[in-house]
């Protein structure tokens, strides 16, 4: 009864912002996950067979859910939608719940990005209303920005690709900053067989050809790959700049001039106006308004502005809110249009 009051509760105070309630589907193909997140994403979910063969699972996440009834219906133009229900997921720690139960709010197809941006951040501010803490924490990041870092830094395009899909995957994004270090661009275990191929095929006629190119011009090519971006000192120079950028934090109102000073200071050409985020107050009423460009590594589908709220209930700190944007979700999930999209969602589970 606690949940449902305070689920209906939420649902009022969004409602009154203009969002209108839709209904979501609760299973949906398994190859839209497992597309977006991998195949190593299959142990989370709760997949089956139905009788056409076709393998089917119960919805791990609300917003693949929303986006994917914003395609199918052929939907255009802009929506202002929101929606509650049960997520489920497996989890690693036994201790959490495998059904998430939620309040979701999104804009979809809308090209006023920055104002979208700041409605969805004031709409889960009043919803927080409904919550009993003391204080908390808004956390604001942005992936756009590490995104436009990579494209000015001076390595290969192959590494920068490279980097950029994979920031999400926080263990895995460091061990290739490690590779990128030590100039391990391939994978150590077959290195040594590689280079002993390299040096055989150098005696062999380099005239002749293999798979339309001439031996002269792969041994050119692999030449080429294993010494760029590689020298030592450039890799690890690069891989110092990423690493001192994931370290800014800082209160919102301080986010441009700490950026623009690391910017200065490795002479990267990139300038960012404190107009550029959605919040400038270090203070909205119990929440400190904080920075950090490490944020946002959760989800791979963030493209800009990503926040979550901390919240401080009876002595726990409890994570209440997340929310971000994500413009290339629908695009991925088979659009042929670039559809703007933003939302956020509550976890009421944490209140219970």
């Amino acid at each position: 009864m606690k949940l449902k009051n305070l689920s209906e509760k939420i649902l009022r105070s969004v409602q009154s912002k203009g969002f209108k309630y839709i209904e979501l589907p609760s299973v949906i193909e398994t190859s839209h996950i497992v597309q977006r997140s991998g195949e190593s994403f299959r142990k989370f979910i709760f997949s089956f067979t139905d009788q056409t063969g076709n393998e089917l699972c119960l919805r791990p996440d609300l917003t693949i859910a929303s986006c994917l009834r914003y395609l199918e219906n052929n939907l255009k133009g802009k929506e202002k939608i929101f929606y509650s229900g049960q997520a489920y997921r497996k989890s690693q720690n036994k201790k959490n719940s495998i059904i998430r139960n939620q309040v979701g709010f999104e804009i979809i197809g809308s090209k006023d990005e920055k104002n979208d941006d700041k409605e969805i951040i004031n709409t889960s501010l009043k919803s927080l209303k409904n919550l009993k803490f003391s204080t908390g924490t808004l956390t604001i990041g942005n992936v756009e920005i590490f995104n436009l870092l990579m494209s000015k830094l001076d390595i290969p395009k192959r590494w920068k690709l490279r980097l950029t899909r994979h920031f999400w995957r926080e263990e895995y994004f460091s061990d290739l900053l490690k590779r990128l270090e030590t100039n391990s661009d391939v994978d150590p275990t077959i290195v040594e067989v590689d280079r002993r191929r390299y040096l055989k095929m150098l005696k062999d006629d380099q005239s002749s050809v293999v798979a339309s190119r001439t031996l002269k011009e792969i041994l050119e090519r692999f030449d080429k790959k294993i010494k760029d971006p590689r020298r030592a000192s450039k890799g690890s120079n690069t891989s110092k700049i990423i690493k001192e950028f994931l370290k800014i934090k800082c209160p919102i109102n301080k986010a441009a001039k700490e950026l623009n000073k690391f910017f200065k200071k490795y002479k990267i050409n990139l300038f960012v106006d404190q107009k550029y985020f959605p919040i400038s107050k270090n203070k909205i009423s119990k929440l400190n308004v904080v920075f950090s460009t490490a944020f946002g590594r959760q989800l791979e589908y963030y493209t800009g502005i990503v926040f979550k709220i901390d919240i401080k209930s009876k002595s726990k700190i409890i994570n209440c809110c997340n929310g971000g944007r994500y413009d290339r979700l629908i695009s991925d999930l088979g659009s042929k249009k670039h559809v703007p999209a933003v939302g956020a969602a509550l976890n009421l589970n944490s209140q219970l």
